[in-house]
């Protein structure tokens, strides 16, 4: 789905380095958890943590809150957080960061070496802002509230959302909302209730949904300028509509107030409405914790969820390289196709420490990663075919054989498709070829490029290009290990499209092309 509005303005601003006066830059936790010394970094003001139950999230979240003084708003301390039980002993645990104020930067530590934490005077000061939205109660569960409901009490007080929050709360369930406060009642005045009126209809927090009461109760909540947002768990109780929308206002709130906030989510709705450097995906394994940044949202549910069928899995960049890599199989090895599942992983950078992570062999499952062809060579990782991304090298191979049978293969005249496709490719930007030649032949996108892939597959790719790719997943299946795979070879991953006596077959791609072009 496109980034909205509201994230791009954010990610312009902060692109732009001139806002954010007081900074997280980083923090560094050893000793907590099973945490040994592993990096957050926050490269983008909302940064979205998500991972499995149990590896680390609100971890991270816990930490930020325990590196800064929050006066006069109640101050963070790390013992908060991580104290000593009958269980749980505490030594040795530390908690070192980077923070900015201004141009300066402070480095300094929150640590437990023996019985006390140290460092906590030496933190600089910033409001925090903490909300746990995953321990909020309906408010009849709530300890004390049950005593409310009772038709004899009455409204002593209310503090009323103004205006600006009532239009937000409105804005993200999508309806209007006539009121919403925070009441009292004469039987408790240290528990307030929520009351929200809809289209006349004035209900309370023990009639209301979930979600709302989830919203209500982060809209009420002061985020002051410049101040550290932390909220565990954001998407709680909400459907993906809101969720979406949610995003997009805590964006807004971001800009306006130089908020930095970090989330932790399980949801795929939540990072979809991200860019890429704002999602961190925390990787756990026996051999310990990976921060893999710019995930997926299809790779982040994939990793907390389980599909027994498949023996193994294979990790592509995108879509178009998934679609790829699955006419490959179809073509020259079928049946992998039907025991690997194909992962889309985000940017270039996680393909990377992917392959790292399989060359350690780290994956708990026969795992092989693949990365575009003008990647060059990584540890750990197996290249698609050819030296440029998928899109330049079908749309070049293609033109280079007059579009050979896609016309058939789309069910389009050839003249319509040879013209869409020509002038798709006189677009600066690859990325969008695919889209603009299936929209002027009337066809999704999906269907365009996989009859694209489908043709140059099997009458392009060289039987040798073929079994470099296809091999790999057969090692990966049978436990052969990654350091086996062969660097992908110099010679052209396509066919010739001239005969042998041809003294132009040995030439370069882009000089063929160029020849092609001239003639």
């Amino acid at each position: 789905m496109p980034i909205s509005s509201e994230v791009r303005r954010l990610t312009a601003k902060w692109s732009a380095g001139t806002g954010w006066p007081k900074r997280l830059d980083w923090i560094e936790i050893r000793g907590l958890r099973g945490w040994t010394g592993q990096r957050f970094k926050l490269d983008y003001p909302i940064m979205a943590v998500v991972g499995e139950n149990g590896s680390g999230k609100s971890t991270v979240l816990q930490s930020a809150a325990s590196v800064y003084r929050s006066l006069p708003i109640t101050t963070w301390y790390a013992s908060d957080f991580f104290p000593d039980t009958p269980w749980d002993r505490i030594v040795n645990a530390t908690i070192r960061y980077a923070v900015r104020e201004g141009t300066l930067l402070h480095e300094a530590t929150v640590r437990k070496p023996g019985e006390r934490w140290r460092g906590n005077l030496d933190r600089r000061e910033r409001e925090v802002v903490y909300i746990d939205l995953s321990r909020v109660q309906p408010v009849s569960a709530r300890v004390g509230y049950w005593k409310l409901a009772k038709p004899r009490h009455e409204e002593v007080s209310a503090s009323a959302f103004d205006q600006y929050r009532l239009a937000r709360f409105s804005q993200i369930m999508g309806r209007p909302y006539d009121l919403a406060k925070m009441a009292v009642t004469d039987a408790d005045a240290n528990r307030p209730v929520p009351v929200i009126s809809q289209h006349g209809a004035t209900y309370s927090g023990f009639q209301a949904g979930a979600g709302e009461m989830t919203i209500a109760e982060l809209i009420q909540a002061d985020l002051p300028q410049y101040s550290l947002v932390l909220v565990d768990e954001i998407e709680t109780s909400l459907h993906p509509r809101s969720q979406r929308r949610l995003l997009r206002d805590l964006a807004e709130r971001c800009r306006e107030k130089e908020l930095q906030v970090i989330l932790t989510t399980h949801s795929p709705f939540v990072l979809d409405e991200l860019p890429l450097e704002a999602r961190a995906h925390i990787f756990q394994t026996d051999s310990g914790r990976t921060i893999i940044y710019g995930v997926s949202p299809e790779f982040a549910m994939t990793k907390m969820d389980d599909v027994p069928q498949y023996e193994g899995d294979l990790y592509v960049e995108d879509k178009r390289a998934q679609t790829l890599l699955i006419e490959i199989m179809v073509k020259h090895a079928p049946s992998l196709g039907l025991r690997c599942r194909t992962i889309p992983y985000g940017a270039a950078s996680v393909g990377q420490q992917l392959g790292i992570m399989v060359s350690q062999n780290r994956f708990p499952r026969p795992s092989r990663v693949f990365i575009d062809g003008d990647q060059g060579s990584a540890a750990g990782c197996v290249n698609l075919p050819g030296e440029d991304p998928p899109e330049r090298v079908i749309f070049e191979a293609l033109r280079l054989r007059n579009w050979l049978n896609l016309h058939a293969r789309t069910g389009r005249p050839f003249a319509d498709l040879a013209d869409a496709c020509n002038q798709a490719m006189a677009l600066t930007d690859h990325h969008e070829w695919v889209k603009h030649a299936a929209t002027r032949l009337l066809l999704a996108g999906d269907v365009l490029w996989q009859a694209m892939c489908a043709e140059w597959v099997s009458e392009c790719l060289v039987l040798e290009e073929a079994k470099r790719v296809v091999q790999p997943i057969e090692d990966a299946l049978i436990g052969i290990p990654v350091s086996a795979i062969p660097p992908p070879p110099v010679a052209r991953a396509i066919q010739s499209t001239t005969s042998p006596d041809d003294s132009s077959e040995t030439l370069p791609l882009f000089e063929q092309l160029m020849n092609a072009s001239e003639e």
